[in-house]
This record gives C-alpha cells, structure tokens and sequence, in this order.
C-alpha cells in the first residue's frame, strides 16, 4: 500500500503537479508574510487598498458593522437597483447574498426568489455576529453594487456571473482559470459547489478544457455549448490587473479573482492568499514548472508589462509560431536578454 502510494506521488510530483505541502511550506510560507494576509483576508480592506492602487472593483456602498445600522439597510440601497451583501472576513463564497430588485419592505435574489426585508436584515445581523467569518470572530457586512455581467460568456454560464481565478506569483501571471456557474452549484461560480473550471491559456485568454467535480467535461452541462469554445475578451487588461495586485497586497503568491462588467471591463472581487490547487486540474498540467520558472529569475526590477510579456511568451499553449515554443528549464540570462 505504501508503495503505491509512493509511486503515484513521484508520478504528480515528475508532472509537475503542486502538492499542499509544498504549497503551504515553499510558496505560501516563503512569499506570504502573514503580517500582510490581512490585506486580502479583510474584504473591506482589500476594496480600500484597491482604491488606493487604482485596481478596478465593484463600487463599495456602504459598511454595516453595528446591529442599529441594519435597520437603516434600505436607505443605504435606495439608489442602487441591484446589490451584493458579503461578510468581510468571510471565505469560500459563504455568506454571500446577491439581490438584483428590491422595493419597500422586498427584495429579490438573482434566481427570481421573493426576499422579506426581515430576511435580509436577519442575513446582516448573522454576518456581524461572525457566522460566516473566520474562526466565527465578529464581521462587517460589505455592501458593494452587483457586477453586470459580460453577456460575452452567456453561452457558458447558467443565472450567475463567472468569474476568473489568475495565479500570480511575484507579479508574474502564471496560470489562469475561469468558473463557470450552472445549475448544480445554485448559479455560484463555487467550483466545490459543482461550477464548472475551464483553464485559460495565458498568453490569449483562450480555453484549454474543462473540468467538473474533478472530472473532465467538454460541454457546459446546462447549456450544452463546447467549452473550447470559449475566449475571454479584454485579455491583456485582465492580466495587467492581476499582475499589480502582488505589489498592492504585499504578498508574492496569490490567486486573483476577476470578474467581467458589461460596462466597466474587468474588475477585482477578491483575493486569496491561499490560492487552491484545482487550477492545475483546469488546466490539465502542474503549475510547479512555470513557478520554478519564475524562482530562477532570481530577483529583477521588471515593469508590470515585461511581466506580462513574460508569462505570456513562455506559458502560453497556443505559441504564434513553432519557434515560439518553449520548453522548460528556461536560462534566466537568456530571458532577461530576450526582453
């Protein structure tokens, strides 16, 4: 029994697949100093640092954080159609209301479902006493408006609104994702919910394939349209956004989560110091290369577009040219000269 398991981990390990350990110990525990995991931890900290970086997110609101604020909820919304109520400290998508119409005394949900005032306000007064925090601490309830989805991906998507996850390790971008939403995962784009993840070639934003539950999948399970398919527009802004946040959070290794607004283009929801690992199962290939890639440059004054130029020549799967492909171990000296 040992033994298989020993040969199946130096089969991930030779791939190129990045397990948890090395993930928590290498990157995690060298690149992130955890007097800055509060930057991406705290949401409503992380929409103030944004500000200040001039990183695009959704429009913060308003702030709730004491129990006789709540029932000045609807003042607080009057002029906004639509919605999103979150915990602050929360995690993995939980606490997370979407309301898109509400009127006197109602509210309605994204789906459709009727909402009593008293059942949004109930949702508020669970946020502050920490249901949905980390380690069930205190919150604040972040009130930010709702993203207008890019109706570019609605051949992809079921109700909800996808959303991008790019890894980027010292303001390299190095593998990105998108999360599809569907009718198994409630309309979230919460890939242990049942959304979809389609990997996303760095260097054109194109899909790779698909993956739910961990399983590959080559149509959309509710739409039934093919996965490959699939192109995210705005493609080098997106990057460029995801490559700054490293610098604005002070951290090296984080995963970066975009969404598309029809009319803002794309915008930063949150980030996560903690980056998961199904990136590599999206994309069908470890991750571990292309960050040992990066480690090997030692440490270079790049700008963010020699970053980006970076990882899209040497990660990207769809090269413009065979003498375009690169294989990996990559001689730093020969990459700095080049750009």
């Amino acid at each position: 029994m040992i033994r298989k398991y020993w040969e199946r981990y130096k089969k991930l390990r030779n791939s190129g697949v990045l397990g948890i350990n090395c993930r928590n110990v290498h990157y995690i525990g060298t690149y992130n100093p955890r007097c800055h995991f509060p930057n991406v931890d705290d949401k409503l900290k992380t929409k103030l640092l944004a500000a200040e970086y001039n990183v695009n997110s959704p429009e913060l609101i308003a702030v709730i954080d004491t129990q006789h604020d709540i029932q000045s909820l609807s003042e607080k919304v009057a002029n906004f159609p639509g919605f999103v109520i979150k915990p602050s400290k929360g995690s993995g998508g939980k606490g997370i209301m979407l309301l898109e119409q509400h009127t006197p005394g109602h509210f309605q949900k994204l789906n459709g479902q009727a909402m009593e005032e008293s059942t949004v306000r109930l949702h508020v007064s669970n946020i502050l006493s920490g249901l949905y925090s980390l380690g069930g601490k205190p919150d604040v309830a972040v009130i930010e408006s709702l993203i207008q989805a890019d109706p570019v991906f609605e051949d992809f998507s079921y109700e909800g609104v996808p959303d991008m996850r790019i890894v980027t390790f010292m303001g390299f971008p190095v593998m990105a994702m998108i999360r599809l939403p569907t009718a198994a995962s409630d309309g979230k784009a919460n890939l242990h919910q049942g959304a979809v993840g389609v990997g996303l070639d760095i260097g054109t934003g194109r899909a790779i394939g698909g993956v739910q539950f961990d399983r590959p999948i080559s149509h959309h399970p509710d739409t039934n349209n093919a996965l490959t398919d699939l192109i995210v527009p705005h493609w080098d802004r997106v990057l460029d956004l995801a490559a700054r946040c490293c610098e604005m959070s002070g951290l090296g290794y984080i995963g970066v989560d975009i969404v598309l607004d029809r009319r803002l283009g794309p915008m930063l929801l949150e980030l996560n110091a903690r980056p998961g690992l199904a990136i590599q199962t999206a994309n069908a290939e470890g991750i571990l290369p292309r960050l040992r890639n990066i480690e090997a440059l030692g440490k270079v004054n790049f700008t963010t577009e020699r970053r980006i130029a970076y990882s899209k020549k040497y990660f990207s799967r769809f090269p413009e040219s065979d003498s375009d492909v690169i294989h990996y171990p990559v001689s730093p000296d020969s990459v700095t000269s080049e750009l």
